[in-house]
């Protein structure tokens, strides 16, 4: 079984760059370019696991996660940040407060999404 996974990022090279690692590890994915994008994507599909960076114009990261974890607490989540006003390391606190199952701070490497994402899916 392929699993299923959103991709949410506002930046088009990180979106599409992450879709393209994913697909080419076996992954199913789909892109979101906002957290109001990804709540749309989201009452009609359920994937398996959603990447969301944290800031994002129209709704960010953070309710993206309050609102999984409302309606969907079966799926995984990992935020991803490269900060902003405040550090990464703070954006990504918060993150998993609320409800994220794994973080990462930007950038990243594709052996560090794949290992998080292994280690979300097969827990």
């Amino acid at each position: 079984m392929a699993y299923e996974i959103l991709v949410v990022d506002d930046e088009p090279m990180v979106r599409e760059g992450l879709k393209l690692a994913l697909e080419l590890e076996g992954f199913r994915t789909t892109t979101a370019s906002s957290g109001m994008e990804a709540l749309k994507v989201l009452r009609s599909h359920k994937p398996h696991l959603i990447i969301t960076d944290i800031i994002m114009p129209d709704s960010d990261g953070i309710e993206v996660i309050c609102t999984v974890r409302e309606k969907n607490p079966e799926i995984k989540i990992i935020a991803i940040s490269g900060g902003g006003r405040i550090s990464a390391s703070d954006h990504l606190r918060v993150a998993y407060q609320l409800g994220a199952n794994g973080i990462l701070a930007k950038p990243f490497t594709t052996e560090q999404l794949i290992c998080e994402i292994n280690r979300l899916l097969t827990a």
